[in-house]
């Protein structure tokens, strides 16, 4: 899964002469809570946030009235306090790299850009959790089955054999370790098969089925225990 596919496309930009005042109200009606700056080729330059803007204006802790760091904030200018060392994807990166980029920097937004390092999109931890959410099917409706597995090749081919043979399609799967459980996977499914058949079928192809999570047309979501499913 791709940056660009992702990313909030032709974000609201500012120049670094737009003063602060001027990039809250930005944000305030837009919704959102960072803004990049660029110069008026589109090249980035910088990014502002509100975090940035509170630290530099003491909000929390000045003795100034609301009137007087008002008048402060319309004086200055982004440039005075914007980041300068900007953390940045390309679109054709994948989601999973602009998320490790984050972790390792300790943020939660990235400006996109081109070769030319102008501004096309941004990317934030919110659509990282969205991705995630997609990419695991979890409003998209079909079942999910957990199986516990031994650690060797072709269990995974062979779930998934098993579900388009009953008419099964497959939607989702992914493989993960856990240090107490040992390896699991995934397989996501829709079709007309019912879960306790496809269950028991899954079980006397010796699956050792762990979880059963099912998402209705309606988006509601139910769970079923497989040791109740013989």
């Amino acid at each position: 899964m791709y940056v660009k596919d992702h990313m909030t496309k032709k974000p609201v930009t500012v120049t670094p002469d737009t003063s602060v005042s001027t990039v809250l109200d930005i944000m305030q009606k837009g919704h959102f809570h960072r803004v990049p700056v660029v110069d008026e080729n589109g090249v980035l330059k910088g990014l502002i946030t509100e975090g940035v803007v509170t630290e530099a204006s003491g909000q929390n802790t000045t003795s100034l009235s609301i009137f007087e760091l008002n008048y402060l904030l319309s004086r200055t200018s982004v440039a005075d306090i914007m980041i300068k060392n900007v953390k940045t994807v390309t679109e054709d990166q994948f989601v999973e790299q602009a998320a490790q980029v984050m972790l390792d920097a300790g943020i939660n937004v990235l400006p996109v850009v081109d070769e030319a390092n102008k501004v096309i999109g941004i990317i934030t931890e919110k659509d990282i959790f969205k991705t995630f959410v997609d990419l695991l099917g979890l409003k998209h409706q079909g079942t999910k089955f957990v199986i516990k597995m031994e650690n060797k090749p072709g269990l995974l081919a062979k779930a998934a054999k098993l579900l388009a043979d009953n008419d099964a399609n497959v939607e989702a799967l992914g493989v993960y370790q856990n240090d107490e459980r040992g390896a699991e996977f995934f397989v996501k499914a829709t079709g007309a098969i019912e879960v306790e058949a496809m269950t028991k079928i899954l079980k006397e192809n010796d699956m050792n089925v762990v979880a059963i999570v099912q998402t209705t047309n309606e988006g509601n979501t139910v769970f079923y225990d497989p040791s109740k499913i013989a």
